[in-house]
């Protein structure tokens, strides 16, 4: 395998990514130092995106349920595994016995893919409510026994993707878990220095390329992080910003939530947010992903519902890339002894 994009060292870690979607994480957890020796992913489009930005990397096409570790003995003793998984429901958090519900299966699927590869870390990302609200409390205790059983220490917080360079207030639920002693050595991400970016701030840019006049009319009202991106459900829909309280906060900044442009505006558009939905442009898949912190040069395959729903449902990766620097630190410390 070649060298990794923007390294420049050879003290690295290795990592496996489930369910790794279009890459957030891992994309993230690269630029921290780890190069993943498997990414696995169900989705063939989100293959076909991993596949188009790392052709280097090894991606399969499979469910996790039906992941056999035997038969991919690179992933046995890496550093990490990262699971950056759908999220789980409240009401499946109720108990222990809905098996059913396919994202609980894919987070106790997650908890014993840890006693064949035994990795020095996992990295676990859901909703917020995974770490704090009492309905998920059957999940915590399941994850907490297995992995006490296999013999490592586990922390849970909550992180605001905006402390960490990313233009939208997103709350992330994390489950960090190191063996043996290796959870001693880890200190939670720090923020960064100055205000949270703007929306106007990172997509002001994108929105004068192609010559529209308003461009920095409009960038200078939207001075504010954007509200949560959800991606959806794969199963219904088409591609729009979120819930009715999303909506309404991208209408304070003259952009219509609920819908995905095919372009940016053009030096013929006039925006008048005050006539409604009809006077306010919508955001394209490319603008939603730079929100989101990827580079604007990372492929997002499929048609545009595949590619919103790839790109909002993804882990950030400027708060991938921060903690993974804090699981490094980690490691680093043990290979110091």
């Amino acid at each position: 395998m070649g060298m990794p994009h923007g390294c420049t060292t050879n003290s690295r870690f290795t990592s496996i990514e489930i369910c790794a979607g279009v890459g957030g994480s891992a994309l993230g957890l690269e630029r921290a130092g780890f190069d993943p020796v498997l990414l696995i992913e169900n989705r063939p489009v989100a293959c076909e995106s991993l596949r188009a930005n790392r052709p280097d990397w090894r991606v399969l096409e499979q469910d996790l349920i039906d992941f056999v570790p035997e038969e991919h003995p690179q992933c046995y003793d890496v550093d990490l595994l990262s699971a950056g998984l759908p999220r789980v429901k409240a009401d499946a958090a109720v108990g222990r016995s809905r098996d059913d519900e396919p994202e609980l299966s894919l987070l106790k699927a997650t908890a014993f893919l840890m006693h064949a590869v035994q990795p020095k870390a996992l990295l676990i990302e859901n909703v917020p409510g995974l770490v704090t609200r009492d309905a998920y409390a059957p999940i915590r205790t399941f994850l907490e026994e297995e992995l006490h059983h296999l013999g490592y220490r586990a922390r849970s917080l909550v992180l605001e993707s905006a402390d960490f360079g990313l233009p939208q207030k997103r709350q992330l639920g994390i489950i960090i878990a190191f063996r043996g002693d290796l959870l001693d050595s880890f200190e939670e991400p720090i923020h960064l220095p100055g205000p949270p970016l703007t929306v106007g701030q990172v997509l002001g840019p994108s929105m004068a390329a192609d010559g529209w006049p308003e461009a920095a009319e409009w960038a200078a009202q939207a001075n504010r992080p954007a509200p949560t991106i959800v991606g959806g459900s794969w199963e219904r829909g088409g591609p729009d910003l979120g819930p009715t309280g999303a909506k309404r906060s991208w209408a304070g900044m003259g952009v219509d939530g609920g819908t995905v442009a095919d372009q940016i505006p053009g030096p013929g558009f006039q925006w008048r947010p005050e006539e409604g939905r009809a006077g306010m442009m919508a955001l394209t898949v490319e603008q939603v992903a730079l929100l989101q912190g990827f580079p604007p040069d990372w492929h997002v395959a499929g048609r545009k519902t595949a590619r919103y729903r790839q790109v909002g449902n993804a882990m950030p990766p400027p708060v991938a890339e921060q903690l993974g620097h804090s699981i490094a630190a980690a490691l680093t410390a043990e290979r110091s002894f």
